[in-house]
């Protein structure tokens, strides 16, 4: 079996699902995140994309309901033993496959937990879903009970982080290697993910970002590439993904000549993002990193050209994105924890200016400062 966990962890894991299910006066919890099934179970696939649910109750049953293809899947990567499956067919109903499965565990009656807010459950799914256990069972929306749990990290869950973190570091070297007049932005991706791919790690949660010129200003993948000019400024978004664990960073790098606009752009990054370490402190809610932020951006001018987020938690996450709960915004009341882990990105886009500047890297909340997991010096780099 490929676990990344001692049965242990995973045991530990299950307690703390259950008593935070006691605490909601639930019986049980349907879950529908590839992020809680990976997280408790180990259970690791892309088959999310169709209808699969993770089935756990109070008495520490666990099943699960998926497609033929996964089965061998669950079996090689998870603790689950009670793998059952819906087939394929034109006239296919899973969920009333599921209100089956679940009266053989003797749900009927009690009031589960429904994980809403998931790729795998769709709104046209989710509306069969109810239609099915109309009348079986009490549903109540527990979208963010597993997440909560799964905030702080475990030491074995902090050290796949830092591995990440290595990787991202070793993909932005192939960048600094790479960029300069004449490059090509493919050439340039490819050594980033190779570079992760070689250290052993993975896919990561969305696409490599990566846009030259004026798609420097741009926050989000798309496709084509270009060759950088003589005179030009490259955005990356990036980073390293270990046993699905994130550790992301975000440079903008100017190619030529560096302009007085885009030197000061990048000295009010480096001020804000101490100030937002300054800020991300056990006890205090993470609204006050985002306030952090905006004070140092605002003071130096730059308003117009921030973002109104400035970061957000990671950890063990899948496609289409590796953005996790919860998420540096002002007044966000969510307390910060030694043990969680989060992407700060200071982002400026003046479109006015035509010019962007971007510091990002990960950090871990610890009970002092917080720790740093990437080894790259804080400097603006220019090719």
């Amino acid at each position: 079996m490929a676990l990344h966990f001692e049965r242990a962890e995973f045991d530990d894991r299950k307690r703390k699902t259950i008593a935070a299910l006691e605490v909601a006066g639930l019986d049980g919890l349907l879950m529908f995140r590839q992020e809680s099934m990976f997280w408790l179970t180990g259970y690791d696939t892309f088959g999310f994309c169709f209808f699969q649910c993770l089935y756990l109750d109070t008495d520490g049953r666990i099943m699960l309901l998926t497609r033929a293809p996964d089965l061998r899947q669950a079996q090689n990567t998870s603790i689950i033993e009670d793998i059952r499956i819906w087939v394929d067919r034109a006239d296919a109903t899973p969920p009333d496959d599921l209100r089956a499965a679940l009266e053989t565990l003797g749900a009927r009656g009690k009031k589960l937990g429904v994980e809403y807010a998931a790729y795998g459950l769709n709104a046209a799914l989710g509306k069969k879903l109810d239609a099915a256990l109309d009348g079986f069972a009490v549903l109540q929306d527990a979208s963010d009970l597993v997440n909560h749990l799964r905030l702080v990290k475990s030491p074995q869950e902090l050290e796949y982080v830092r591995m990440a973190a290595e990787l991202g570091d070793r993909a932005l070297e192939e960048a600094h290697k790479l960029t300069g007049p004449g490059a090509d932005e493919g050439e340039i991706l490819a050594a980033m993910q190779g570079a992760v791919f070689k250290g052993g790690g993975d896919y990561l949660g969305n696409e490599f970002i990566i846009g030259s010129g004026a798609d420097a200003l741009l926050c989000r993948y798309f496709t084509g590439r270009k060759v950088l000019a003589q005179q030009d400024q490259l955005t990356l978004e990036f980073g390293g993904a270990y046993r699905h664990y994130h550790a992301c960073l975000m440079r903008t790098i100017p190619v030529g000549p560096v302009s007085a606009h885009q030197r000061h752009m990048f000295d009010a990054c480096a001020e804000a993002l101490s100030a937002c370490k300054s800020a991300l402190q056990p006890g205090r809610p993470i609204g006050e990193v985002f306030d952090a932020h905006a004070r140092v951006m605002d003071a130096n001018g730059l308003r117009h050209a921030r973002l109104n987020a400035c970061g957000y938690s990671l950890g063990a996450v899948f496609a289409p994105i590796w953005m996790d709960y919860p998420m540096f915004y002002h007044g966000n009341p969510v307390v910060a924890q030694p043990g969680m882990v989060f992407f700060l990105h200071m982002i400026l886009m003046d479109s006015e200016a035509g010019q962007a500047m971007t510091l990002g890297e990960t950090v871990i909340v610890t009970d002092a400062e917080p720790e740093r997991l990437s080894r790259m010096p804080l400097e603006l780099v220019a090719r």
